[in-house]
């Protein structure tokens, strides 16, 4: 049996389950200042926390989306040492094809603590490799809503 072979047949039996869930990182307000300055979205809701405390729904400064969108190969330890050999044997190569689906449910404040969780949607071929997409759901701890949902599919090749 090939590699691709075995991979598409190990994720497909996993569909439907969650397969990994992130350490805890807490967003500071020096990350958003570097993604604001990085990117050009220097709205005021994001770096200014006097005029965000007294004017933001959310009483205070909060992270772009994209940002948290940003830290998901950290959230979800993506390219920590020894993940691809482990989570793709017999594959030599991750593309990120793309996002289905991203939604910001709800805001991340400066000392948030944030994580992500990770589950198989699907396995499919995809000429010599496997296409996978993922859900991932980034958890702020002690709210009941996540700060972001998005479907990201990867593809896989030997």
């Amino acid at each position: 049996m090939s590699a691709v072979t075995q991979l598409l047949d190990s994720y497909q039996r996993r569909a439907g389950t969650e397969v990994a869930v992130g350490d805890w990182l807490q967003m500071d307000q020096q990350r958003i200042d570097a993604f604001a300055e990085a990117t050009g979205d220097l709205q005021w809701i994001h770096i200014d926390p006097q005029r965000a405390a007294a004017e933001s729904p959310y009483a205070s400064t909060v992270a772009h989306g994209f940002l948290t969108l940003s830290l998901l190969p950290l959230l979800t330890q993506a390219n920590a040492a020894g993940q691809f050999e482990n989570n793709y044997p017999g594959m030599r190569l991750r593309v990120n094809y793309g996002l289905n689906k991203v939604r910001f449910p709800a805001p991340v404040r400066p000392g948030d603590r944030l994580r992500a969780r990770t589950s198989v949607l699907s396995a499919e071929p995809a000429g010599a490799g496997v296409e996978i997409t993922y859900l991932l759901t980034v958890e702020i701890e002690g709210s009941d809503k996540p700060a972001c949902v998005a479907e990201q599919v990867v593809r896989v090749y030997p």
